[in-house]
């Protein structure tokens, strides 16, 4: 029980280390990404004013019933188009990357990647 509390300090440490450097602003809104063990949640969000302006996840429409599984890089690869398919539509074509405390590696990469295919700049 004590090393869940441990792993969990230690992620909000580096989620919080990150956060002291990306900061969202109107040109450039931060695209955050939370990831927990059976979905993958993103949004961009604008931190001057405090607002989200567009979001996906694996809970999604289009993307729930396209999946098999909605806890892989398939999965992740597909919010991250939708999100960036959501953010074009709402006028947004730069965002910085906030990949949460989590390392740069498998469903959160894939997100990202996709996002970038899908015409979001980092």
């Amino acid at each position: 029980m004590a090393d869940i509390r441990v792993k969990r300090a230690s992620l909000e440490r580096r989620h919080l280390r990150v956060r002291r450097k990306v900061e969202g602003t109107p040109e450039r809104p931060r695209l955050s990404v939370y990831r927990s063990s059976k979905h993958i949640y993103a949004q961009v969000v604008d931190d001057v004013t405090g607002r989200t302006l567009a979001a996906a996840s694996t809970l999604s429409e289009g993307v729930k019933g396209a999946v098999k599984s909605t806890s892989n890089c398939e999965a992740a690869a597909k919010v991250g188009a939708l999100l960036a398919e959501k953010a074009k539509a709402a006028g947004i074509t730069a965002v910085c990357f906030d990949r949460g405390g989590r390392k740069y590696h498998g469903r959160i990469k894939a997100l990202a990647e996709a996002a970038r295919k899908g015409g979001l700049k980092f």
